[in-house]
């Protein structure tokens, strides 16, 4: 017969194993999810074609400019209504991977085992995000044609001086006689940017649209949908894109991986681990 202490050592031996079990589990699953965003960071972080989509996107911009200026029919806004032929003219894009890049941010997590909220604001903070390639030439010719750059982002409030100083730091054009960067959070505004476009419309002929997230061009409401309902967003808008819109790449996060789960994220790993090999399509 076993003494006491012996059966305390054989369930503290159980209780080890099993506590090792699972983290081995845990770890596994967090190892392979942390794998397929490193890919993508990779991606971003040091593909050349990755750089020359980016410059591709803003260099058709920039050839559409002479045409959007003359006329004065052309909006990109859906908010846009009444008569705008006499307004000034705008443009608005979003900011993460679309101005600034956070691919160091997506690295950093990777590297020190956290992710997204975890560390977002500090990296906010300081300000040392670079500019998307072929953004600064496409703002500047954009400037020097008399056209208001906004900027309209779903960063929250907390972030909108630390978002400027970066914007400024990179001599991307800045006016301050009016607010030109619009935040989460500010003045009772949501994720949806549906009222900010269409608070710029009401003062300015919106010419483009620029961003790497189908929110940035249409409401959050058509958008949080399916995967194949999305994908016939895309075609549904088919005469926007590459002309009054422009999507950026983003293969690192985005509503798109929302969508996966049913725009609800699971609860667990394990769960959500599921849903993404249930979406591949053989």
């Amino acid at each position: 017969m076993k003494s006491l202490n012996q059966l305390h050592l054989c369930k503290a031996l159980s209780v080890f194993l099993f506590t090792l079990s699972v983290n081995s589990q845990v770890t596994t699953i967090d190892r392979s999810m942390q794998e397929q965003t490193m890919l993508s960071v990779l991606y971003a972080q040091s593909s050349t074609e990755y750089v020359a989509n980016c410059i591709q996107t803003y260099s058709g911009a920039s050839l559409i400019l002479d045409e959007a200026i003359a006329d004065k029919e052309w909006t990109a806004s859906l908010e846009q209504s009444g008569d705008y032929s006499a307004k000034p003219m705008a443009i608005i894009l979003d900011v993460d991977e679309t101005v600034l890049d956070n691919v160091r941010f997506q690295a950093r997590a990777i590297l020190s085992g956290l992710s997204y909220p975890n560390g977002w604001i500090e990296w906010g903070l300081e300000a040392s995000a670079e500019p998307v390639p072929g953004v600064s030439s496409f703002l500047e010719n954009a400037s020097n044609k008399g056209i208001k750059i906004f900027y309209v982002t779903n960063r929250v409030a907390e972030l909108e001086d630390a978002t400027r100083e970066n914007i400024k730091r990179l001599g991307l054009p800045f006016d301050d006689d009016r607010d030109v960067l619009l935040m989460r959070d500010e003045n009772g505004w949501g994720s949806d940017k549906v009222s900010r476009r269409a608070l710029v419309a009401k003062d300015y002929r919106i010419l483009m649209l620029v961003g790497d997230q189908l929110t940035d061009f249409i409401s959050l409401e058509e958008a949080a949908t399916d995967i194949e309902s999305r994908r016939k967003l895309a075609e549904k808008y088919s005469d926007m894109w590459g002309k009054k819109w422009f999507m950026l790449t983003n293969p690192m996060y985005g509503k798109w991986e929302g969508a996966i789960y049913g725009n609800k994220y699971p609860d667990t790993k394990e769960e959500m681990m599921k849903m993404r090999l249930d979406a591949l399509k053989p």
